[in-house]
């Protein structure tokens, strides 16, 4: 009897704890049947996933078709090689090599501008050679004559069929907004080097303001200088008189194997001071002879 009567003392003080301890909860109130959901429950919101592939997004199209982007900047092209003949200019091509802490060891300066010889054709005219501080390397102005092969205009209008141009989106150079073209060789031959790179177009005025890539034989690579591994160039161009964008910056960074050594190079080349050349001079005619008198 005592025992009956303590457990229903212990189940009513439990009962009682609980009450308090639940009254407790902030916010809490109890359970009663007819708090129970009434009906089926409703599903979750249904969350939209969006996958992203592997592809990247194709570029936004150009606001010209891209074949007379290609026409116009190919023109422009025609237009500049036949200009930059008529100005001279000073191009100095620098050459260096750098040491372990990364720091120019040496290098090589010449200076050269157009002149015209006394039958009336163009050649490269040596104002300035300093002496070379190259450690590793011996060059004579000779040794450069590779430079003078590679074209400042790479895509005229004769040079386009030898080429696939594919449009890869726009970008901005020096605050000019360019279309991006990859240029690549149809074919690959022995005797003759074609570009192989990507053409920054000037997208309002349509013509080549940069260009970066090499030229390819079908041995592979063409080293404009021989004992250097200088392939990849990347050159800017100027504006010249408001109407003409020249090359005025060329560069091109490599590491040659040296017997085992590793050395840093670099070549820059940079086209200042365009001006018209003056007209070439005019050679008198010689004075008509007059005729003899006749005999009487």
């Amino acid at each position: 009897m005592i025992q009956a009567r303590t457990n229903h003392c212990g189940l009513r003080d439990l009962s009682l704890l609980l009450t308090l301890l639940f009254s407790l909860t902030p916010g809490a109130s109890p359970l009663l049947a007819q708090d129970a959901p009434q009906g089926p429950m409703a599903p979750p919101p249904d969350h939209h996933v969006v996958r992203i592939g592997n592809e990247p997004e194709p570029p936004a199209p150009p606001s010209l078709p891209e074949p007379e982007i290609i026409r116009r900047f190919s023109q422009k092209e025609d237009e500049y090689l036949a200009m930059r003949t008529h100005f001279t200019y000073k191009k100095t091509i620098r050459i260096e090599e750098f040491g372990p802490d990364g720091r120019p060891s040496g290098e090589y300066v010449l200076v050269t501008q157009p002149a015209r010889a006394a039958d009336g054709k163009f050649y490269e005219q040596v104002v300035q050679r300093p002496e070379s501080t190259l450690q590793h390397f011996y060059l004579r102005s000779e040794d450069l004559d590779g430079l003078q092969r590679i074209p400042a205009f790479p895509l005229t209008t004769a040079q386009l069929a030898n080429y696939n141009l594919k449009y890869l989106g726009k970008e901005q150079v020096d605050e000019v907004n360019c279309y991006i073209f990859q240029v690549k060789p149809k074919i690959l031959e022995r005797q003759k080097a074609h570009f192989d790179g990507v053409v920054w177009v000037d997208s309002q005025y349509v013509e080549v303001v940069k260009t970066y890539g090499q030229w390819m034989t079908d041995l592979g690579p063409m080293r404009v200088i021989p004992q250097f591994p200088f392939s990849l160039f990347e050159t800017y161009r100027e504006n010249v008189q408001g109407k003409y964008w020249f090359p005025d910056y060329s560069r091109s960074d490599d590491t040659l194997d040296l017997k085992g050594q590793q050395i840093p190079v670099r070549i820059v080349i940079k086209w200042t001071d365009f001006k018209p050349l003056p007209a070439a001079p005019q050679v008198a005619a010689p004075a008509a002879t007059p005729p003899a008198p006749a005999s009487p």
